[in-house]
This record gives structure tokens, C-alpha cells and sequence, in this order.
């Protein structure tokens, strides 16, 4: 009978070779999984157990996705980011918004169950680019098309063409006003998710926004209990707090903020001269509109630069403590990674902490593999999570500083405006203006 060798609680043995080429390459393959045309092709986590009996596996059928409908799918996203331009900037109709966001519902969500999606393309295109793995067009298509429109015409994609947002902006019945204060701190956890999404491609740990995605089972009528729990909570909580998963969550929604800072064009309040009502501010319910600036400043030119200067020699140490942080997380944050998952399971199964194995377990030990190998695989692994944690924590400082300057830099205005960075440009505000168009 093998003997295995169980490492000390809280670690694992670092003698032993490598994992043999079939079993990493099973262990890891949890990166593999890119959308085409709406069919994710993935490989198995696993080698097949081998029988005695001289049974073989029947060949996997991997169906071939449609290029008609590969083509429709990018047509109609164009088509309703063309229709959201039109009216959001021009028509300025609340109703046609919409309108437009329960047709993007009906498609994109329920009857393309929500794939491809734009949210969760952020990951193919990271695994594109730092593993070398090829990109479907689609795919490219989907991430880059809300970003250049929100580079133009601001966040437009949010406005009526997400599906995920569609779900939240139909549930909003009874929203109400979260603390700015609040609103801001809690606007870093999407940074985070980035980051670690980021993270976890680049150790091939998986696509945990996909993984994640609190409204896919409800697109696809079906998913894990604990993800329809959390995506009705989220679904109930949207009744009184609008969108919280595009605004507390939301990953994609980072880059669309940052890209939507710069747009040519964006939505307007006012078609004519604000008369400061402050009857646009009280009808958002996302903190999305920026007061007019007071008559009298509030401090000095000099005192501004101050605290400007002292924000911006604070950026470098926000970044060395973010990477600290980041590398003392290593061994939590390396439990995303399969590997390692595996390393726990046969190390508590050998102590005695489980009763009996798992389906990953069980394949594991039919492989007839040391567990020294995969204890050495999972040091590895988490030395390499301690170096990309490093990265995430610096990333994090870095987004921390820039949002301590955003907001010390005061602006001058003269009417109330939407906040070209956190507006959704869904029209919400158009109807409560009282100035009309002449």
C-alpha cells in the first residue's frame, strides 16, 4: 500500500517534483473556458478514469457555433448602442430608454442566457493577453464596442443595453439615496473585483466573474442555489437601492467609469440653461449629479495646492502598503486556484478532517499520483500568488490616491451635472427638469 506523506497543518511540503504534464494540465485547464457565439468550450478539469473492463468514453460532441448567429448577436449590440445614443442625446426620452433596456433584457439575458457578455469578456481578453490564448472575435467585439461608445457618448451601454444592469433598472421601483460618503468608499469594492479577476486569469485560477454572475441563473433557468439566493438578494435590495451590482460590484463597470470620464459627447440635464431647482439631483437615486459650486469659495488657492501636493506624495507610500498587503495574502488568495483547493482537500482527507473524498479527490488518487508532487505544485503556486498579490495591492494603492485627488480637486459650475464617470445616462433626471427645449 502507498504511503503519503501529509504536510503540517497551515502549509504544504515543498519536496517532490513537479506535477506530471497530464494531471497540471487537468488541474489547471480552468482558464479554457471562452465564449463563442454564446457556447463556452472547456476542457476537463480532470484526466477520465481508466477502466479495467475495457470500456471507452464515447467522444465528446462540441457543438459548432452559428456564424449567422455569431453575426446577429454583434449586429444588435451595434444596433441598440446606436439606438441608446439616439435617445439618450437626442430624443431625450425616458420612455424609449426604457424600452430599449426591456428589449436588451429579453435578448441579451433571457434569450441569449447571457453569454456573450460584455462583463465577463474582461477575463478573456486578460487571458488573451497574459496567456497567450486566442480571443474570438465576438468576444473582442462585446468587451471593446461599450467602450469606445462610452469613450464618445458616455456609459450608454449601462444605460439600455446591459442585461445585468436591465434586470436591476426593472426591480428599481423604490429607490433611495445611499450617503455620498458610503457611495464613495463603498465604490472601491469594483476595483477590487477587477483586480482580483485580473488575478486570477493570470495564475489560471478560473473566471470568478463568470463563476460569480448573480443574474446568469436567472437567464438560464437554472444555476447553483447559493447564486440564486445572492442574485434575488440583490434583485430585492434594488428595489430600494438602485443597480447595486453595477455600482458596488460591477467590474466592467470600472473601466466603462474611467472611459466615460472622457467622453466627446454625454448626457445632459438641462437642454438650455440650468435655473438650479435641484429637481434633477433629488430624482437620482445614484449620486450621480454634481451640485452647482458655492459663490464663495470654500478655502484659498494656496491651502488647495496644500493638500493637493501632500495627497500626491501620499500615492507612493498608498502603493507600497497596497503591495504589502497584497503579498501577505498570498495564502488566501491563492485558494482560488483548483491546485491548491486540491492540496487542502487530500492534506484534511489524510489528517482526518473530511470523511471520505470528492469527485476531485477521488480522480486525483485514481491517477496514482504522489501527493508530494501536488503538495510542491501548491507551494509553487502560492509563491506565485504572493508576487501577483503584490501587484493587486499596488494596483488598489494606486486607484485609492487617484480617487483622494478626484475628490479634492474642487470644479467650478454653474448648474447642476451628471458626473460623466458614475452616470448611467438613463434618463431618469429628463422628465423632472423643468426646462424645456425652445
Amino acid at each position: 500500500m502507498k504511503r503519503y506523506v501529509v504536510p503540517p497543518l497551515g502549509g504544504f511540503s515543498s519536496t517532490g517534483s513537479h506535477l506530471p504534464n497530464r494531471l497540471k494540465a487537468g488541474l489547471q485547464a480552468v482558464a479554457g473556458a471562452f465564449f463563442f457565439s454564446g457556447t463556452a468550450l472547456a476542457e476537463f478539469r480532470f484526466p477520465m478514469p481508466e477502466f479495467a473492463s475495457g470500456y471507452t468514453h464515447p467522444p465528446v460532441y462540441t457543438p459548432v457555433p452559428s456564424n449567422a448567429m455569431v453575426g446577429w448577436d454583434v449586429a444588435v449590440l451595434i444596433a441598440t448602442l446606436t439606438l441608446a445614443v439616439i435617445f439618450i442625446l437626442k430624443r431625450r426620452k425616458r420612455r424609449e430608454i426604457f424600452l430599449l433596456t426591456l428589449f436588451s433584457l429579453l435578448y441579451f439575458g433571457f434569450w441569449r442566457n447571457g453569454c456573450v457578455c460584455a462583463v465577463g469578456s474582461v477575463q478573456n481578453v486578460a487571458a488573451g493577453l497574459w496567456l497567450g490564448l486566442g480571443v474570438p472575435l465576438t468576444t473582442l467585439v462585446f468587451f471593446a464596442a461599450p467602450l469606445i461608445f462610452a469613450l464618445l457618448f458616455g456609459r450608454v451601454f449601462c444605460a439600455a443595453v446591459c442585461p445585468l444592469g436591465a434586470i436591476q433598472e426593472m426591480v428599481a421601483i423604490k429607490p433611495v439615496k445611499v450617503p455620498l460618503a458610503v457611495e464613495k468608499v463603498l465604490s472601491i469594492v469594483p476595483v477590487i473585483y477587477l483586480g482580483l479577476a485580473m488575478l486570477s486569469v493570470a495564475m489560471g485560477a478560473g473566471f470568478i466573474i463568470c463563476q460569480y454572475d448573480p443574474f446568469v441563473g436567472f437567464f438560464r433557468m437554472g444555476a447553483s442555489f447559493s447564486l440564486l439566493i445572492f442574485g434575488g438578494l440583490l434583485l430585492v435590495l434594488g428595489i430600494f437601492v438602485a443597480r447595486p451590482y453595477c455600482r458596488f460590484l460591477c467590474p466592467y463597470g470600472v473601466l466603462l467609469n474611467w472611459a466615460s470620464k472622457l467622453s466627446r459627447r454625454h448626457a445632459v440635464i438641462t437642454p438650455a440653461d440650468c435655473i438650479q431647482c435641484g429637481l434633477c439631483a433629488d430624482s437620482c437615486p445614484y449620486n450621480a449629479i454634481n451640485e452647482p459650486s458655492p459663490t464663495a469659495a470654500p478655502e484659498s488657492r494656496g491651502k488647495g495646492a496644500r493638500r493637493l501636493g501632500l495627497l500626491i506624495l501620499l500615492i507612493p507610500i498608498l502603493v507600497a502598503f497596497g503591495a504589502g498587503i497584497g503579498s501577505l495574502l498570498r495564502e488566501p488568495l491563492s485558494r482560488m486556484h483548483p491546485t491548491v483547493q486540491l492540496a487542502e482537500r487530500i492534506a484534511g482527507e489524510e489528517l482526518g478532517r473530511y470523511k471520505g473524498t470528492n469527485i476531485e479527490s477521488a480522480a486525483f488518487r485514481a491517477s496514482e499520483t504522489p501527493n508530494e508532487n501536488l503538495y510542491a505544485a501548491a507551494v509553487k503556486i502560492k509563491h506565485e500568488f504572493g508576487r501577483g498579490g503584490m501587484g493587486l495591492g499596488a494596483f488598489i494603492g494606486l486607484v485609492i490616491g487617484g480617487k483622494l485627488i478626484a475628490v479634492s480637486i474642487l470644479r467650478k459650475r454653474t448648474g447642476y451635472e451628471p458626473d460623466r464617470g458614475t452616470c448611467f445616462s438613463c434618463g431618469r433626471c429628463f422628465k423632472y427638469c423643468p426646462v424645456k427645449e425652445k
